[in-house]
């Protein structure tokens, strides 16, 4: 299976069908958008980090991610209105795919001692959330020129309307469970 969308059009999607019983083809869940979020504490000190996560994000994502900024000053972390605290983007269609396929494929098999993702990161509502330690896991991320390890939150928003329907479609698709946790 060389794509990860062909593999949700002939296998997930008759899978969850017979699964969940829906009577309409417009019923079962599919992915929405995959945000992909770093925060960057450290931008405060150092103003070259926002454009080191940015280059890595983009080199992760093949998309090139938006600067987030402050909305409100606070003292304690020494932040203003406006300074820039981190970086993320939002993968739809092909990109969202081509993400979610390296993610799990090629990325997760990659950390150091894993035993598969938690199966209680659901949010409700269906949406799966993954954080991740550092950017090293990612092929395109060069050991060589990194020069802070980061790490980043990945949100996978799915039309489920429940947990078990999003987890089915997620599992579908090859994401590794744990199943220690249930």
């Amino acid at each position: 299976m060389a794509n990860l969308k062909t593999k949700y059009e002939q296998e997930v999607i008759p899978a969850l069908q017979k699964q969940f019983n829906y009577s309409n083809l417009m019923m079962i869940p599919k992915l929405e958008k995959i945000v992909v979020n770093v925060g960057l504490g450290e931008a405060v000190q150092n103003a070259k980090a926002v454009d080191a996560a940015v280059a890595d994000i983009a080199a992760i994502t093949g998309q090139r991610p938006v600067v987030t900024r402050a909305k409100k000053s606070i003292a304690s972390f020494k932040i203003r209105t406006g300074m820039p605290i981190g970086c993320k983007v939002t993968l739809r269609g092909e990109l969202m795919w081509d993400f979610l396929d390296k993610l799990v494929n090629v990325a997760l098999p990659r950390v150091r001692d894993f035993r598969g993702v938690s199966p209680k990161a659901f949010d409700g509502r269906g949406n799966y959330a993954l954080g991740l330690k550092e950017q090293l896991i990612f092929p395109e991320i060069d050991y060589d020129k990194v020069d802070k390890i980061r790490g980043m939150d990945i949100i996978i928003v799915t039309t489920a309307r429940t947990d078990e329907e999003a987890k089915a479609l997620l599992k579908g698709l090859g994401m590794p469970f744990s199943d220690k946790q249930q």
